[in-house]
C-alpha cells in the first residue's frame, strides 16, 4: 500500500466524529468497490496498531470466525 494513501486518509479522517467514521465505513462497504479496500485497510491498520494484545487477540479470533463461516 502506498504511503500517500495512508497519509491522505489520515488527513481526511482527522477530527471526524464516530458517526462520520461509521458513515464512511458503511458507505465503502455498501458500494463494494475494489478501489475503496485500501482505505478500509488503513482504518484497520490504525485500529490494530492502537490496540492492546487482548484486543488484537479478540479481533483475530472474530476474523477467524467470520472467515470460517464464509
Amino acid at each position: 500500500m502506498d504511503f500517500q494513501i495512508r497519509d491522505a486518509i489520515s488527513a481526511n479522517m482527522t477530527n471526524n466524529t464516530a458517526e462520520d467514521i461509521r458513515n464512511v465505513v458503511e458507505d465503502a462497504i455498501k458500494r463494494g468497490e475494489e478501489h475503496l479496500l485500501p482505505g478500509l485497510g488503513v482504518f484497520f491498520e490504525k485500529l490494530w496498531n492502537h490496540a492492546g494484545e487482548q484486543e488484537k487477540s479478540k479481533m483475530a479470533g472474530e476474523l477467524a470466525q467470520v472467515f470460517a463461516a464464509s
